[in-house]
């Protein structure tokens, strides 16, 4: 083992000061978007299989962004779509394209959604329906199962909602001067419990590493609820104390003072993040009591063609895990 370095690993503090993290949408940009959904015809089938919109300064910046996420400091955010100015259908017609030029969008749900809505369904706790971006409650960090996530903000709550990003290679970092006998733990593979919702998966749990090197690239993937969900199953393997242990002094380091990144996301604002180099959450909010103003994030999974190559153990849950591959997203209710 040894400390990792490169403009992926970096503390709050020095990201909000860098200069590669930021983009602000112009008039040229908007006007370019506007023409191009008005000129483009509205077509039956999927959102995700339309044609091409006509953005070529939009598609020029995207290659860009999608060597940035895998090179780069693994944040991206774009600020300023008129949200207000377009109808929900051009919005979501505008993120899918967009995203579209730097990956393949994965389905999020057994029935083929690409696009998720980030929102508070109002669920119960003990609901199986329930997963922790349709709560309005506190997220813990975490990865989802993709190479990159993108996040467009619609409406913003009336409080709270904050966005928090740490780096994984400063977390990494961090316990390998301080506890490396914790960071030999957490490259060994802990269990994973099946999601409620992931019904059409046929595999009850997978077992992968939190931290993991291959031919050279690190990677970080984090889900700690269905780690201790599968804890807490008779049928399946329960933590060891030492397993436990790291995984608690994971976040307590994503907590030191400095590490972290906070904004809250507003209204046009779009967010993509490399999942195999930065943790996310977001903190609990409150809500407008106007339904038609309530918090409501558009989300897509994508699979990058300029990714890295994963572990193997990774396959289970991923599918392939070449550089490159597409990869991830939830198995549909027809396979």
């Amino acid at each position: 083992m040894q400390a990792i370095s490169g403009p992926s690993v970096w503390t709050g503090e020095e990201l909000s000061s860098r200069d590669d993290v930021h983009y602000q949408f112009s008039e040229q940009d908007v006007g370019e978007i506007r023409e191009a959904l008005d000129d483009s015809p509205k077509l039956d089938g999927p959102i995700y299989q339309q044609a091409a919109l006509a953005m070529p300064t939009i598609a020029a910046r995207c290659k860009e962004l999608q060597s940035h996420l895998e090179h780069g400091s693994g944040v991206i955010r774009l600020n300023g779509f008129p949200v207000h100015e377009f109808s929900q259908a051009d919005i979501t017609r505008f993120f899918v394209d967009m995203t579209q030029r730097i990956g393949s969008p994965l389905p999020q749900t057994e029935h083929d959604d690409r696009v998720f809505h980030v929102r508070n369904e109002g669920y119960k706790l003990d609901d199986p329906k329930a997963r922790g971006p349709n709560t309005a409650k506190r997220l813990s960090f975490h990865t989802d199962r993709c190479d990159v996530i993108a996040f467009l903000c619609v409406k913003q709550a009336a409080s709270g909602g904050e966005n928090q990003l740490v780096s994984s290679g400063a977390i990494y970092n961090h316990i390998y001067r301080t506890r490396p006998d914790l960071l030999a733990v957490l490259m060994e593979p802990y269990c994973y419990k099946r999601h409620s919702v992931d019904t059409a998966n046929p595999r009850p749990f997978c077992m992968q590493p939190i931290f993991s090197f291959c031919e050279g690239r690190f990677a970080a993937s984090f889900l700690r609820v269905l780690i201790d969900r599968a804890d807490a199953d008779p049928d399946l393997p329960n933590l060891s104390d030492m397993q436990r242990q790291a995984l608690d002094y994971l976040e307590e380091t994503a907590e030191l003072p400095g590490m972290q990144l906070e904004f809250r996301q507003q209204p046009g604002d779009i967010l993509l993040l490399n999942n195999w180099t930065i943790l996310h959450r977001r903190s609990a909010f409150v809500d407008h009591n106007d339904p038609a103003m309530r918090r409501h994030l558009l989300r897509i999974w994508l699979s990058v063609p300029n990714s890295r190559p994963l572990d193997p153990m990774f396959k289970d849950n991923f599918g392939d895990t070449r550089a490159g591959a597409i990869r991830g997203g939830f198995p549909l209710s027809s396979q």
